[in-house]
């Protein structure tokens, strides 16, 4: 499998009357075609905007200031507009958080989900009903054909999750971004579109960016995964080993939080203390300080980086609890390679 996209050090910040204010902080992860990387962490912590810069949405406000985000070797986060139209809904697609207001409510749905088909497959005004019809019978929607002439506000909130799904899929774009695809919907209809998804990665190498809070999803469709914090990623690894043998304090935390069909009925579930930091404020060094139980000093001064740990290059964390076993490790191999020779 190729290497379809890299994000590298990417720093996203929006102007506000405060001054400028960071909501992504040097992020960077790499996909390779038919891949999945899920984004996981708290509200607030930089999921969804690390999405919308790398499609080119953020608000006028906002805007990616460092690093580098390479699509197919080309860097995005230098790309013009007239370059992302060309790639938005063809190349890589979005299925955004809110269906309430990601329809345009002056247009049916015929219109919308066709647009996009007619503009990148080429196919005639025919033709893209008929696939559009298709689109929507496949994430469940029932009476497609009537449907398809309804105006948005005539849906649920669950449908028009689906429409959305729909247009996203419909192009078999080389790249899916998911910002909680499966918000809004009950349990069958989620299994359904996950299931939908895995066969798009199968049958098209489609790499997948999945932003989701729930773990089982995690665990169901995953690859590997980056926690992120407080605009940062602070741990990245494969799926197996995230829960397995998470080491980041705050993944331990998410961790300990989830409830498992085996505890006791009146077992209290762990939560993580305190809250996270402004944006308009954040701490000088780690930023999750204040609410970790193995904080020292060096914790408060200095920003940890993300590294690889052990000798799992797969498995990096931003903290300086593992930089004593990184040095013992080398330590180790650099004493094995003098006996060696």
């Amino acid at each position: 499998m190729g290497e379809l996209l890299k994000v590298d050090k990417i720093k996203t910040q929006f102007q506000t009357e405060k001054g400028p204010v960071t909501s992504v902080d040097e992020v960077s992860f790499d996909l390779k075609e038919g891949e999945t990387i899920c984004l996981v962490g708290e509200s607030g912590c930089g999921k969804s905007v690390t999405s919308l810069s790398i499609m080119h949405l953020l608000d006028r406000n906002g805007s990616v200031t460092e690093g580098s985000i390479l699509f197919e070797g080309k860097d995005l986060a230098k790309a013009t507009e007239a370059d992302m139209r060309k790639i938005r809904g063809n190349n890589i697609s979005m299925i955004f958080q809110e269906p309430m207001t990601s329809l345009n409510p002056v247009l049916t749905i015929g219109d919308q989900l066709t647009e996009g088909i007619r503009l990148h497959m080429k196919y005639s005004k025919t033709e893209a009903r008929k696939y559009a019809i298709d689109m929507l019978k496949k994430v469940g929607i029932p009476r497609a054909e009537g449907i398809i002439e309804e105006y948005p506000h005539k849906l649920s909130g669950g449908m028009r999750q689906r429409v959305m799904i729909a247009m996203a899929l419909s192009c078999r774009p080389k790249l899916l971004i998911a910002d909680e695809p499966t918000t809004a919907l009950d349990v069958t209809i989620q299994a359904q579109i996950l299931n939908l998804m895995k066969k798009l990665r199968e049958e098209s190498n489609t790499a997948i960016i999945l932003i989701t809070h729930d773990l089982g999803v995690v665990a169901e469709m995953a690859d590997k995964v980056a926690v992120m914090y407080a605009g940062q990623v602070v741990e990245e690894t494969d799926v197996y080993t995230l829960f397995d043998n998470p080491k980041h304090p705050y993944t331990l935390g998410l961790m300990k939080s989830i409830p498992h069909i085996t505890n006791p009925d009146d077992m209290r579930l762990d939560s993580i203390p305190g809250s996270v930091p402004s944006v308009h404020n954040m701490p000088k060094g780690c930023r999750f300080y204040d609410r970790c139980p193995h904080a020292m000093k060096r914790c408060l001064e200095e920003k940890p980086l993300l590294k690889p740990i052990e000798d799992k290059q797969s498995h990096s964390i931003r903290c300086f609890l593992y930089e004593k076993e990184e040095q013992d490790y080398e330590n180790k191999k650099l004493a094995e390679k003098e006996v060696s020779s």
